[in-house]
């Protein structure tokens, strides 16, 4: 970290905390409250950072499980919305718009003060049936999925406008070293965008997506967000996150008005650990350029316990020592983040194993236990990972956060 990003500033520190509610000065004294009995969002409003969660619409709407909204509405001080903003969830049918669960959503974080992470714009992903279908069929070429894309965006951030603080606008547009490339690159000879999209309408609609989202929304913040950038490798041709960075880095002397960059977070305690400094290092080499920082769907599975014996995971593998790697995993994301004042939130993707999507999806190896707290609301050691690291941060390493404003 520079030096020029550990200057003081006691009036920010002085607007953020009355923004977002701080911990009073009472609650300083020899009386305050144990870490562990104050929320996230309390713990993190001393130096600026919100602390988010996704949402599962349906679980928030369930009366028949009060906890769920109860925590959500008062740990966090972000939300965004786990599948209710997304392409499929908003047009179904094409052409007809259900806003729904998407408005719910909003008008509750309105009510608990809360900012709202718009999540996704532009995805390959979740999409519509019928434009699935049409891109499969050819029925939909490259002009037209052009059309549908810019109305797709310029509708729903239109409709949102003024009410949604960061947009994810790219979703996860970067292949993986190990998945068949697309035959779109963007310069040089590392990486490569990820095929549908960019096959049928040239890297290009990266930076267009940027643009169109802007002319809908003036101040909303811009972000591209992907998974498995959470430190640089070798700078080879494998080197996804050098390859969202070379990326950023053009699109920002292009003009594009892109205001951040999200690392999502997904960690599985099966792999090797970051550790706090190069996750710190790829949030400043990213910041440097301009943009803000966020983590934006931070989890950290593991395989799941053995049927025969509940003691160790489905490899064999002691399940305290699973925990405590998922505690480490978490630790090191939110560290480096508290460490770079331009990372301006940190954001889980659930909280409680209860409704996770990590069993769905990670079948084979069975792999679940990734939320902070567990399906019966218990905490977990990661929990406590998160709130005594909020706890402990503060001056001099640790300073408020710096304000992103929105590239025009």
């Amino acid at each position: 970290m520079t030096l020029r990003r550990m200057a003081t500033a006691g009036i920010l520190a002085a607007v953020v905390a009355a923004t977002l509610g701080a911990v009073s000065a009472s609650a300083n004294g020899p009386h305050a409250p144990s870490p562990k009995d104050q929320s996230l969002r309390g713990l993190a409003a001393r130096n600026g950072l919100y602390v988010g969660t996704a949402v599962d619409a349906n679980a928030y709407a369930d009366a028949s499980d009060p906890q769920y909204k109860s925590m959500v509405d008062s740990q966090f001080s972000t939300v965004t919305a786990e599948n209710a903003m997304k392409w499929e969830s908003l047009e179904p049918t094409r052409g007809t718009y259900d806003w729904a669960a998407a408005d719910a959503l909003v008008a509750a974080a309105a009510r608990n003060h809360q900012l709202v992470r718009g999540h996704v714009l532009t995805w390959y992903s979740q999409l519509p049936g019928w434009l699935n279908a049409g891109i499969q069929d050819g029925s939909i070429d490259g002009p037209q999925l052009r059309e549908l894309l810019h109305k797709h965006i310029t509708d729903v951030v239109t409709h949102f406008r003024g009410k949604i603080w960061q947009w994810d606008v790219v979703n996860e547009a970067v292949s993986d070293p190990w998945e068949t490339p697309s035959s779109i690159h963007l310069g040089g000879n590392t990486g490569s965008l990820k095929q549908k999209f960019a096959d049928l309408l040239g890297p290009d609609y990266i930076a267009d997506a940027f643009r169109w989202a802007r002319a809908a929304d003036k101040n909303a913040l811009l972000f591209y967000n992907d998974y498995n950038i959470e430190a640089f490798g070798d700078g080879g041709p494998g080197d996804k996150t050098q390859f969202v960075y070379d990326m950023v880095k053009r699109l920002r002397a292009q003009g594009v008005p892109i205001d951040g960059v999200g690392s999502q977070g997904h960690l599985s305690t099966q792999y090797g650990n970051y550790d706090v400094f190069a996750v710190a290092d790829a949030l400043d080499r990213f910041t440097d350029l301009g943009v803000a920082a966020a983590l934006t769907e931070v989890d950290a599975r593991s395989l799941t316990k053995n049927a025969s014996d509940p003691t160790v995971d489905a490899a064999g593998q002691d399940l305290n020592a699973r925990d405590q790697a998922s505690a480490y995993n978490y630790h090191v994301l939110l560290q480096a983040c508290l460490l770079n004042r331009h990372c301006l939130s940190f954001t889980v993707w659930g909280f409680t194993d209860k409704y996770s999507w990590i069993p769905n999806w990670f079948k084979n190896p069975p792999e679940g236990s990734g939320c902070l707290w567990d399906a019966n609301y218990q905490p977990k050691k990661s929990l406590r990972t998160v709130q005594g690291d909020l706890a402990a941060a503060g001056p001099p390493l640790v300073q408020p956060r710096v304000a992103q404003k929105p590239r025009r």
